[in-house]
C-alpha cells in the first residue's frame, strides 16, 4: 500500500504524459529517412547494446541494405561531451559513452553518433551538411560524415517525440514487465503495458531451447498474449492486436585480452575474479562458473567509471588470488581502458568476454529478417 501511494505521482505522470502523446495532443513527427528504435520499458539488463548489434549485423549482411549507409544513433549515456558528437574508434567512453564506442570499434564502417536530441541527431546524419553551418553542432569535433540511409536509434522507445518507422521492444525472459514494479520500488521506467506498442517484441536471455509450446505459454501466461503462431512468429495481444513476437538467447563468446599488455596464459587460469560494472552479473557469473572458479565478486552499478580507489581493491583482490585470470564485460572493457594508473601486471591478467545474441532457430531469424524488411520498405 505505501509503495502504491509513493508511486501514485510517477504513475500519473507516464499516464498522462502517454495519453498526450497518443492523442497527437504533443507533437511526435518522423525523421525523413528510415529509423529503427531499439529500447526497453525497464532500467538496464534487457541487452540493448548486443540487439543492436545484432541489428547492425544483419542489416549489413541483407541484400538491399548492405550497400547503404547504416548509422547507429544513442543518447551516449554519462558522457562528458555535449551535443551531436560523432563515435570515433580511438575517442574515449568519457568523450562518447561506453557502448557507442563499443559498437564503433566492432563496427568500424558503420557511422555511430550520440545526440540527447534524437530528432536532430537524425537530421544531421541525414543531412551531414549541416554540421558546418549549424550552431547546435558547434561542438562537434569530427563532422565528416556521408549521409546515411538508415539510423538504428539506440534505448529509445520512450523517445517519443520521434516516431520511428520500426519500433522494437525488450523484455529479460526471467524478469517478467507485469510482475515488476515502477521505479524506484522496482525497475519500471514506463508502463508495461507499452510494451504492446511496439511493432516487434523480443524475449531476450531465453534458456537455449523452447518448443513452440514454451513460447506459446510465455506469452499468454506471462504477457496475456493469446494464439502464438510459430510460422508467423504472432501473437494477439489483451487489446486484440496480432503482434510479433521473438525470442532470443546470449551465446558467449571466448574470453580475450583487450589491454596490449595482456599474456593469453591467464587465459588457461582455474581460478577467475569477476569485475563488472552492469546491471545483472548473475548470468555471466553461472557460465564461468561453469569453466573457473571465481573466487572473487567486484560487482559496481551499470556504466560505472573506475576511480583510482577501485583500481586499488582490484590490484588487492589480484595480489590475493596471484594465478586468477580478471574477467570482465565487453562493455566495461571500454571504460577500464580509459583508466592510465592501471598497473601493467594487472593489465596482463584482465580478459574481456564479448556476447552475442541470436535468435532460438533459423526460422525465427528468418520471420524478423521478413518483418522488419517488409515494414522498413512498406
Amino acid at each position: 500500500m505505501v509503495d502504491k501511494f509513493i508511486l501514485a505521482p510517477y504513475y500519473l505522470t507516464l499516464k498522462f504524459r502517454n495519453f498526450l502523446y497518443d492523442k497527437g495532443l504533443k507533437k511526435s513527427c518522423r525523421a525523413g529517412i528510415p529509423t529503427v528504435s531499439v529500447g526497453n520499458v525497464t532500467v538496464g539488463g534487457t541487452g540493448k547494446t548486443p540487439h543492436t548489434e545484432m541489428l547492425v549485423r544483419m542489416l549489413l549482411q541483407h541484400g538491399y541494405w548492405s550497400d547503404k549507409k547504416i548509422a547507429v544513433l544513442s543518447r551516449g549515456y554519462r558522457r562528458k561531451t555535449k551535443g551531436f558528437q560523432q563515435v570515433t574508434p580511438d575517442g574515449t567512453a568519457a568523450d562518447f559513452g561506453d557502448e557507442p564506442l563499443q559498437i564503433k570499434r566492432k563496427f568500424p564502417q558503420v557511422t555511430v553518433a550520440v545526440d540527447k536530441d534524437r530528432i536532430q541527431g537524425c537530421g544531421f546524419l541525414a543531412h551531414p551538411e549541416k554540421l558546418a553551418s549549424s550552431k547546435k553542432a558547434r561542438r562537434c569535433i569530427d563532422k565528416d560524415i556521408m549521409p546515411q540511409d538508415l539510423v538504428i536509434l539506440d534505448d529509445a522507445f520512450q523517445y517519443r517525440r520521434l516516431t520511428p518507422s520500426v519500433s522494437v521492444v525488450l523484455m529479460d525472459y526471467s524478469r517478467p514487465v507485469f510482475k515488476d514494479h515502477l521505479l524506484p520500488a522496482g525497475r519500471l521506467r514506463d508502463l508495461p503495458e507499452r510494451i504492446f506498442k511496439a511493432d516487434m517484441m523480443i524475449v531476450t536471455k531465453c534458456p537455449a531451447y523452447l518448443e513452440a509450446g514454451d513460447k506459446a505459454v510465455y506469452a499468454a501466461e506471462t504477457l496475456g498474449m493469446k494464439g502464438y503462431d510459430p510460422e508467423t512468429c504472432t501473437a494477439t495481444t489483451p487489446a486484440g492486436e496480432r503482434k510479433h513476437i521473438f525470442f532470443t538467447r546470449i551465446k558467449y563468446c571466448d574470453i580475450e585480452t583487450f589491454f596490449p599488455e595482456g599474456e593469453h596464459r591467464f587465459a588457461y587460469a582455474k581460478q577467475a575474479i569477476l569485475l563488472t560494472g552492469i546491471a545483472n552479473d548473475k548470468p555471466l557469473a553461472m557460465y564461468l562458473s561453469d569453466t573457473y572458479k571465481i573466487v572473487r565478486k567486484l560487482s559496481f552499478p551499470d556504466h560505472h567509471s573506475f576511480s583510482d580507489a577501485d583500481i586499488r581493491s582490484i590490484e588487492k583482490a589480484a595480489l590475493a588470488h596471484p594465478t586468477a585470470v580478471i574477467i570482465t564485460t565487453e562493455k566495461d572493457s571500454q571504460r577500464l581502458l580509459d583508466c592510465k594508473n592501471i598497473p601493467g601486471t594487472l593489465r596482463q591478467r584482465m580478459f574481456r568476454i564479448p556476447i552475442t545474441v541470436d535468435f532460438l532457430s533459423e526460422e525465427e531469424r528468418s520471420c524478423f529478417t521478413s518483418a522488419l524488411d517488409a515494414a522498413l520498405q512498406g
